[in-house]
């Protein structure tokens, strides 16, 4: 009975929670290739900032496949980013803009 009780005297202090830290390499300012550049622009910016240009592009020129989302139509500017390929997914596309990026 004395350790039930000392139990629930106990105080639970919640642990406090750690905030995330970015990247370094998320971090780093890359510089786009003139391909990309047409796209994005030609300014240094960390990979995330090239991630979200891409996204807006796309959405502004409605490039997305309107059947299944995760695909990406290339126009012009994009095909040459994209290998010349007319359409890539989007989990592929990060990784083929990653070749335009120093």
């Amino acid at each position: 009975m004395q350790l039930t009780s000392l139990i629930n005297r106990k105080e639970i202090t919640p642990m406090a929670k750690a905030k995330r830290k970015p990247s370094a390499a998320f971090m780093k300012p890359m510089h786009p290739s003139a391909t990309l550049g047409e796209v994005i622009g030609d300014k240094a910016m960390p990979r995330t900032e090239v991630t979200k240009k891409i996204w807006q592009y796309i959405k502004r020129n409605k490039l997305q496949d309107k059947k299944n989302r995760r695909m990406i139509n290339a126009d012009e500017k994009l095909k040459p980013v994209f290998g010349g390929k007319k359409q890539v997914s989007m989990f592929e596309m990060t990784k083929l803009v990653s070749r335009h990026l120093k």
